[in-house]
C-alpha cells in the first residue's frame, strides 16, 4: 500500500514540485496553502508523513506540529526558510522527527522521507513488541503509565510527554536500573538510519526532566552516564491489585 504524505506549503510552486517528485516515486500526496485547511482535514484523515512549512498565511507552523503531535505519532518533516539552530532546536524539541531548511535537494529531502517512514515503522513496531507494565513505585512516588493512551501519571498528575519523549520514558521504564546507551535510544526511537543531529536525544531528556520534576523525581531517578547514556533507576514494579 503506497504511503500518504500531507504537504502544507502557502509556496503554490513549491508544494507543486513536491508534489510531482513524491507521486513520481508511489507516494499518495495531499497539498493544503493554509494551516487551517489541514486541521480541518486532519481531524478525520491521518497520513504516514506531514512535511510542514513555518511560515503560513493563517497559524504558525509551530503550533501546528504541537497540535499534530500533541493528538497523534504521525511523523513530522519541517521545511523552512527558517534556518537559525534556535529555529531548529523549537522544531524538534515540538517532537519534529526531521528539519529541513529551503533551499533543499531533492535527492536528500525524498532520502529523508524514506528514512522518516522507515523509522516510524520500526519504532511503532518495537514499541508494540515489549509492554509496559501499569504501575512503577519508585521509593514513595507512584508513576501510573498507560501504554495504549500514551500517558504518565506521576503521584496522579498527568505528565504531557510528546510521542518522542514518551517511547524515550518508556524504554527507560523498560530498562529500570540498567544503563541504556545512547546508541541504543537513537536506534530504537529514531531508528537504525538516523543520521540527523545526535543532541535531539539529550533536547528529548531534558524535556522529560523538566516535565517530570515533581518532588525532585527527575532528579533522584533519571541519571545520566556521562559519555555512555542514560538511567532510570530504583524503580519496583507494583503488582496492579495491590494498589
Amino acid at each position: 500500500m503506497a504511503k500518504s504524505i500531507f504537504i502544507v506549503e502557502d509556496d503554490e510552486n513549491i508544494q507543486e514540485i513536491i508534489v510531482y517528485n513524491l507521486e513520481k516515486n508511489s507516494y499518495e500526496t495531499k497539498g493544503f496553502l493554509t494551516g487551517q485547511d489541514f486541521l480541518n482535514y486532519f481531524k478525520t484523515s491521518k497520513p504516514d508523513l506531514v512535511i510542514l512549512d513555518l511560515m503560513l498565511p493563517d497559524m504558525d507552523g509551530y503550533e501546528i506540529c504541537k497540535i499534530i503531535k500533541s493528538s497523534s505519532n504521525v511523523p513530522v518533516l519541517i521545511l523552512s526558510a527558517k534556518g537559525e539552530e534556535l529555529d531548529k532546536v523549537l522544531g524538534l524539541e515540538l517532537g519534529a522527527e526531521d528539519y529541513m531548511v529551503k533551499p533543499f535537494g531533492l535527492h536528500e529531502f525524498l532520502a529523508r522521507i524514506k528514512n522518516i517512514i522507515k523509522r516510524s515503522e520500526s519504532i511503532h513496531k518495537d514499541i508494540d513488541e515489549r509492554p509496559l507494565k501499569n504501575n512503577y513505585k519508585f521509593d514513595d512516588l507512584n508513576i501510573y503509565i498507560d501504554e495504549a493512551k500514551h500517558e504518565v501519571m506521576l503521584e496522579g498528575n498527568l505528565i504531557s510527554l510528546n510521542p518522542k519523549e514518551f517511547q524515550t520514558f518508556s524504554l527507560l521504564v523498560k530498562n529500570i536500573d540498567d544503563l541504556v546507551s545512547r546508541n541504543d535510544l537513537i536506534r530504537i526511537i529514531w531508528g537504525d538510519d538516523y543520521y540527523g543531529d545526535t543532541r535531539t536525544l539529550d533536547v528529548h531528556i531534558r524535556r522529560i526532566r523538566e516535565k517530570m520534576s515533581y518532588n525532585d523525581f527527575s532528579k533522584k531517578y533519571i541519571k545520566t552516564i556521562h559519555g555512555l547514556g542514560y538511567k532510570l533507576i530504583s524503580g519496583t514494579f507494583i503488582n496492579k491489585k495491590k494498589i
